[in-house]
């Protein structure tokens, strides 16, 4: 479906704000609603404060805008249902979102997705307006990883893979070959944290780093909202749980700043790592 005028709902973090830059620049930016309790909004022009249950609100803001399009972009933690204060119009929705939700995130986000479909809107990914965000095929700064981190990242992937079919995340640690963390609904910064605080006889530390986090899509997940992102925060996380390095599959993450990111990474002594799918035969989709 094309379009020229995009509505942008922006949570919190980095992500939104790339996304608003980089639609933006192709003049294809008519608003940005900020979630309330999540978004930063001085941190764009004008932007419009909306609730997180006021779906008549946004609506209406994207009516006002003229917009023919709408991007989800930025953490949205999982509310508590029971206490979402709902227009009229999220009532209406509410019943289909709330039994989505009963069957995940996946579910409940693809629920989401046909709500703004069904009011005549093309629903967009941020990839898509900002593919200079996307991990390419290779290595993001100056250092690689050896072959036991090459093992560790295709086996964190795989075992990433395995746990997003069960809808309960996109990330994973291992470490000479052993499973480390596993991501849920605590999201990558605590259970990088996690990792920090295991013994050091089975993780790295800063002298002697070991062990790769590994993001990537769930299989079959509606890619078009919550792709898995890498920030400079996620090399800090990485660098104090004493890893090695990061990797993601090519065209299955964001970046939030490539050069920010080398620099982290570089600074850190740790790889990112930008894995081939056809490496990836193992746990894909």
């Amino acid at each position: 479906m094309a379009w020229s005028r995009l509505g942008l709902i922006a949570g919190g973090g980095e992500l939104p704000v790339h996304v608003a830059e980089a639609a933006r620049r192709e003049g294809r930016l008519a608003c940005v609603i900020a979630l309330q309790g999540f978004a930063e909004p001085e941190r764009y022009e004008a932007p419009v404060s909306v609730g997180l249950g006021q779906l008549g609100g946004v609506l209406k803001a994207l009516a006002a805008a003229q917009c023919d399009a709408v991007c989800f972009a930025g953490i949205v933690p999982r509310p508590d249902f029971s206490n979402l204060k709902l227009d009229m119009k999220a009532v209406a929705s509410f019943p289909k979102v709330l039994a989505a939700a009963a069957r995940g995130d996946d579910a409940l986000l693809r629920a989401v997705v046909r709500i703004f479909e069904a009011e005549g809107l093309a629903v967009v990914g941020a990839d898509e307006i900002a593919s200079q965000l996307t991990v390419r095929e290779g290595l993001v700064g100056a250092i690689g990883p050896d072959d036991q981190s090459r093992a560790d990242a295709l086996k964190a992937l795989h075992v990433a893979g395995v746990i997003g079919a069960e809808d309960i995340g996109q990330g994973a640690v291992v470490a000479d070959g052993l499973v480390l963390a596993v991501e849920a609904q605590e999201g990558t910064d605590a259970m990088l944290s996690r990792v920090a605080s295991l013994p050091q006889a089975v993780r790295g530390q800063s002298q002697a780093r070991r062990g790769v986090l590994a993001k990537r899509p769930k299989p079959g997940q509606e890619r078009r909202v919550d792709l898995p992102v890498i920030g400079v925060s996620t090399i800090e996380g990485a660098a104090r749980a004493g890893l090695a390095g990061v990797a993601a599959p090519a065209g299955g993450a964001l970046i939030l700043g490539r050069e920010a990111v080398a620099a982290a990474a570089d600074a850190a002594g740790l790889f990112v790592w930008g894995v081939a799918p056809e490496q990836m035969s193992v746990g894909d989709d």
